[in-house]
Formats: structure tokens, sequence, C-alpha cells
């Protein structure tokens, strides 16, 4: 698999204290948890219209979209993508409904 969403998460991190005026990702962070996490439910919900209307260029588009904001929502959090992928590496192997089941909630 391609490394693309690592480094786009390091490029995210390393925007953490650019200058807003320049940096779409410096605005966003300067904004709060709150926005980024507002901006990436927004994303997703286009991302959901382009899968129902059927349109595999717009889907793509729009998840590309959903990515960038979840990596956006978790540096405004300050998580880890690392952490997130250390969570999917030890899911593999497990059903869904085995993996939920074993959840602590």
């Amino acid at each position: 698999m391609s490394d693309v969403l690592k480094e786009l998460a390091a490029v995210i991190e390393a925007r953490k204290g650019a200058d807003p005026d320049t940096s779409w990702t410096a605005k966003l962070l300067a904004k709060g948890p709150e926005k980024a996490a507002e901006k990436f439910g927004e994303e997703a919900i286009e991302a959901v219209i382009e899968a129902v209307k059927g349109d595999r260029d717009r889907l793509s588009q729009e998840a590309a979209d959903v990515l960038y904001h979840l990596l956006v929502m978790l540096a405004a959090r300050d998580v880890a993508f690392e952490d997130v992928l250390d969570v999917l590496a030890a899911r593999q192997g497990l059903s869904g409904i085995a993996e939920k089941a074993a959840r602590k909630d």
C-alpha cells in the first residue's frame, strides 16, 4: 500500500504552526477541533451523496476529501495517525462481529 496517507498526515502535523493566511490546513486547525470535526462531517455527507448517485469519479474525489479532513480532525485532537493504524492492525484477522463484541464500552 502507498504511504500517501502517512505522508499527508506528516504534512498536516507540520502545518499546525503555519500561517493560516497561507495554508488551508493551518486555517482549519486554527479554528479548533470542533470546526475540523464539522468539516469532516460535511465531507462525509458529500461522499455519501456521491455513493448514492453512483458517480465513481466524484465519489473518488469526495473520498479523498474525507480522508484529508479525517486526518485534520485527528491532528486537531492530537491523535496520531499511527495510533489509528495500530488499532486497525490489531483488528486484522478478526471478524467485524467478533471485534465489536470484544470492545469494552
